[in-house]
């Protein structure tokens, strides 16, 4: 039987290495329910959570010090929010030589695409789920991946089709700012392909999906079907959720609470239960 590779990318802000705990307990119960089989998640399943934020978190926490802490500003707690996630977006921003935090962040995904196709095998199908900005470093690391240049990401094992990208077969966005990003081109219309160009290659027949959520009062997460006829066309669906429970539903404190959405982590669950069923049908 061959697992669905997943690899789920965090987003803005400052984050703990087990930020994906949540997410991957909620996942797993709710795919056990949908297959009708305890346990059946782990053995359909390898999750690989990536962890970009220490990219960015040393020099983040040195400019909090050297601007806010040292000249005594106030809201500190609120500067410090303020720094480490526009920080992030700022400091993410490609620049025109290679070796800069661009490509260091995306390093990051070549290392956990390297894990997976170890644990999995070279051609296993390749899952996304990435919240916020993560969604922006993931739609940028594929589309490099699609459309090669000076900037596709340097592959760890060049002969394992994962790694290359060529085994995506499902994206899920969540909380996206991707929208945002439009606005640094005259022409957005060349989204990533869901699933990859060449994923017919190895999964003869599979449809694939991506889909995006939302939550209309979550003020960094978008639709992304509206941005252009291309993405209308790339994009299965966008879906609105209400994430963030109680105290952050109803307010922007539900960018942060998709994780542990159980309407999103059913969908998603429906999507990978297809695509294993469909790789694995005829296996014993």
């Amino acid at each position: 039987m061959t697992r669905v590779a997943v690899m789920v990318i965090h987003g803005l802000g400052m984050q703990k290495e087990n930020y994906a705990d949540t997410l991957i307990s909620r996942l797993h119960k709710e795919l056990d329910q949908v297959m009708v089989l305890p346990g059946a998640a782990k053995q359909m399943l390898d999750i690989e959570p990536v962890f970009w934020a220490d990219v960015f978190e040393d020099r983040e926490e040195a400019l909090f010090q050297q601007l806010v802490s040292s000249q005594g500003l106030n809201y500190q707690v609120l500067r410090r929010f303020v720094i480490h996630y526009l920080a992030d977006a700022v400091a993410y921003q490609p620049v025109e030589n290679q070796g800069h935090n661009y490509d260091a962040v995306h390093y990051t995904l070549n290392r956990a695409m390297h894990a997976l196709a170890q644990r999995n095998g070279p051609e296993a199908p390749l899952c996304i789920i990435a919240h916020s900005l993560g969604a922006v470093i993931a739609s940028n690391f594929f589309y490099d991946l699609q459309y090669p240049s000076s900037r596709t990401p340097s592959i760890v094992d060049v002969t394992s089709a994962l790694e290359r990208g060529d085994t995506l077969t499902n994206f899920y966005s969540f909380g996206t700012t991707l929208p945002l990003w439009s606005l640094r081109y005259n022409d957005f219309s060349r989204p990533i392909q869901v699933p990859s160009p060449l994923a017919g290659q190895y999964f003869p027949g599979l449809e694939g999906e991506w889909i995006n959520f939302y939550d209309r009062d979550d003020i960094l997460g978008y639709p992304l079907r509206p941005i252009d006829p291309a993405y209308e066309a790339a994009v299965n669906e966008d879906v609105e959720i209400n994430s963030g429970g109680v105290i952050g539903s109803w307010n922007p404190l539900s960018h942060g609470g998709y994780f542990s959405n159980g309407a999103m982590n059913r969908r998603i669950a429906q999507g990978l239960a297809r695509t294993w069923t469909w790789v694995n049908r005829g296996s014993g």
